[in-house]
Formats: structure tokens, sequence, C-alpha cells
């Protein structure tokens, strides 16, 4: 092992030169010697300022070998190859998980620790990433940069625009390995599969009923809070279900959705579309 005989008092990092122990000192002095003649930045040494400067020049000397991607720092390109070569070297020792990247390393210990240190400053609530931050800022902000275009429609996420725009494709990429059955949506595919392993994972601790979705889990615990969120703006009547404050709606727009194939009656909610079948159909309808 290489003897680093030079040793920082400040941040006790070690160093084999002198040279590089003397330039390292002026990270904590805060000296800069060498300035940016494009945006005046200083920096502590030259190499730093030529790294820098490739910012404005657009240079990439470091380039992959393997797929032609270039790189303005050497270390940019390292930790690319990683992706090639399959290399994790920043390994967690509370669960073997392994990164490509030591930033990666740093975000996944903090699902051990509990720790967020990102906070944000109008509602107080804490996040362990700082990009997760700046997604929930947008619920306050109200920006929606992603713009499906096709229908304008706009999202806070990426993911959300990605999700959305299959509306328009009829792509489903996610299939059952069961049933083949495919979904527009990973987590919509996630729910499907607990009808094959029957796995119902979510547990109502006021009277123990068990369900395979979360959402009908939420919806199910406000039978035991009372809680009604979705208030009709016309009659103030309140629901607990947002399925049953869309079908009450209809009554007040006269929307009728659920239209009859054979005689084009249109109906306000499913139920009565599936009543009104068996006029045609000549089978026995179930009585309401």
């Amino acid at each position: 092992m290489e003897e680093k005989p030079f040793k920082c008092e400040t941040c006790d990092k070690p160093f084999s030169c002198s040279s590089y122990f003397q330039t390292h000192q002026r990270i904590h002095a805060g000296q800069k010697l060498v300035k940016c003649e494009v945006c005046d930045k200083a920096f502590v040494t030259p190499s730093t300022l030529l790294r820098h400067q490739r910012i404005h020049s657009g240079e990439k000397p470091f380039r992959c070998d393997v797929c032609e991607v270039a790189f303005i720092q050497s270390s940019d390109l390292l930790t690319h190859q990683r992706i090639h070569t399959g290399e994790k070297p920043f390994k967690c020792n509370v669960c073997d998980q392994a990164f490509t990247q030591s930033s990666g390393l740093v975000k996944h210990r903090r699902i051990h620790t509990g720790e967020k240190p990102f906070t944000c400053d109008v509602c107080n609530k804490s996040f362990s990433d700082s990009s997760i931050l700046r997604v929930h800022q947008r619920i306050h902000t109200g920006e929606k940069q992603f713009k499906c275009e096709v229908c304008s429609k706009s999202f806070a996420q990426l993911s959300g625009l990605v999700n959305h725009r299959r509306i328009h494709t009829g792509e489903k990429p996610f299939t059952c390995e069961v049933c083949d059955k495919s979904f527009s949506q990973s987590s919509n595919l996630h729910a499907h599969r607990r009808i094959h392993t029957r796995e119902r994972p979510f547990k109502c601790e006021v009277c123990d009923k068990l369900f395979s979705r979360s959402s009908h889990f939420h919806v199910h615990q406000r039978i035991h809070t009372g809680e009604k969120p979705f208030t009709c703006e016309v009659c103030d009547k309140s629901f607990s279900d947002i399925s049953y404050f869309c079908e009450h709606q209809r009554i007040h727009t006269g929307e009728k959705p659920f239209m009859c194939e054979v005689c084009n009656k249109g109906f306000a909610q499913l139920s009565g579309l599936l009543h009104h079948r068996h006029i045609h159909t000549g089978a026995k309808a179930i009585p309401k």
C-alpha cells in the first residue's frame, strides 16, 4: 500500500505528495488562485480550471471505447464504463446491495438510517433524495413542465407523461407471465399478479379485512373514519369513493356515457346499461 505521510489536520485526508497536500489545504483556506476568463469563476488549481473550461468549449476528450459516448472528465468515463463491465464497487454494509457510484450508495443508506435531509420550505415535509424534493415542490408551485404533444395535458413528472402517452398509442408493455394480459403501467401489472398469487398485503387494523390493492384499502378505511373527501359543488353531497362521486355528478350534467349497442339508449351508470341489456337478450333481469 502506498505510504501517505502528509495528513490534513482539518479533515484527516492523507496525501503521498507534499504538493498535493499543499494544494488540498487551499480548499479549507478558501484560496482560489486561477480564474475562468469566460464566467470569472475561480479555482484552486489550474487542472480544475482546465476541466471547468470544457463546459464552455464543449470539449469531451474522454471517449468510451465500447459505445463511443464522450465525457468532459476521466472520472465520468470511469463511472460510465461500469455500465459495460457490470462493476459495482460501492457496497452497502447492511444489506449487501451494490452500486456503480458512491452517490448511489449514499442515497441508499438513508433507507436504513431513515435520514431525510431535504426539507420542503413550504410544508416542512422531508425527503431522502433532493430529486424527490424537487418533484414534491411542484405540488406547491403548480408547475407541470411535461406536456403531451397529442392532447396538451401536462404533468409534474416525466414518468406521468410517459404513462399517459400510452393512452394515445395503446401501448401495453407490461405483460402477465401467467395469463398474458397486458397493462400500460407496471404498477397495474403488480396489482394484477395478486389475482394469481391471491396475495392481499393491505390489512385493515380495525376489522382485519384484507385487500390486494392499496387504493381499495384506502377507500375501505373511510368506512371506519367516516371521511368523505369528494364533495359535489352543486348539491354539497359528499362521497368516500371518487367513482361514486363521478357517477353522482352525471345527475347534474345529464351525461350518459354508457350506450346500448343495440338501440343506442344511454345510461349514467354501467349497472343501468347491464340491466337494460336483458330487454334485448330475453334473459331475466336480476332484481335491483
